[in-house]
């Protein structure tokens, strides 16, 4: 497969299965009131802050906002990401627990046993042992049943981002374990050297021509109906 053809594969994946599910589920469950737990001293706070004063459109806008532009969308990215690569034959669901996906490494042509992680600044401090430990287990493992591994083939790709912008956690990991991110890890998985920032690019493009459907203001109109008729809320 060209590059340019696999640039056309992952945009349009990202289109149907990130995007356009994004908007179809904001609509669908997130502008609905049951979705939500809700803490009834806060609520009010941040309705106060967004509009003023304690009502049912500042509630809804607390509620929703934070949901669809945050929660919703980062939640699903990376289980969407790491089950396109196997369907785009780019990697294989590894067998290994706690590893994500196999590849061929395309520059040093070794395998690799990954797992994926979004960003540069994706994890916490009490995540480093633990992933630390999960990948000492691997190499473990691998040494008992004879695979031909070592501690350079158990990787955290990093799926967006540069080296200078990996938090102090991941550089932690790094010790041990290569953390491959970005370009790197683009490179290392589809053989061509640029695809990140092609990819980006046409991302970029791709996204200006998304029909949004006025998820905002149709979302937060439904959840604020729905929030004036419950005994939840007293305004």
């Amino acid at each position: 497969m060209t590059e340019k053809q696999l640039l056309t594969q992952i945009v349009n994946y990202f289109e149907t299965y990130i995007f356009q599910n994004h908007i179809e589920a904001s609509l669908k469950n997130n502008a609905k009131l049951k979705s939500y737990n809700i803490n009834p001293i806060v609520i009010k706070y941040l309705s106060k802050v967004l509009e003023g004063d304690y009502t049912a459109k500042g509630v809804a806008k607390a509620l929703y906002f934070p949901r669809v532009l945050g929660t919703s969308i980062n939640s699903s990215f990376g289980t969407r990401i790491q089950n396109m690569f196997v369907e785009l034959g780019l990697a294989q669901g590894s067998l290994i627990k706690g590893m994500d996906i196999e590849f061929v490494d395309r520059i040093d042509g070794r395998k690799k046993w990954c797992q994926l992680k979004s960003g540069p600044n994706t994890i916490n401090s009490e995540d480093v042992n633990p992933l630390i430990k999960k990948f000492t287990n691997v190499t473990n493992l691998a040494r008992t049943n004879s695979i031909n591994l070592n501690n350079s083939d158990l990787i955290l790709g990093v799926l967006y981002g540069e080296d200078n912008q990996l938090s102090q956690h991941y550089k932690r990991i790094d010790k041990q374990f290569p953390v491959i991110v970005g370009k790197d890890f683009w490179h290392r998985l589809t053989g061509y050297p640029n695809f990140y920032e092609g990819l980006v690019k046409e991302l970029h493009k791709s996204i200006l021509t998304i029909d949004t459907k006025d998820l905002m203001n149709k979302g937060c109109s439904d959840l604020e109906d729905e929030i004036k008729n419950s005994p939840l809320f007293d305004f």
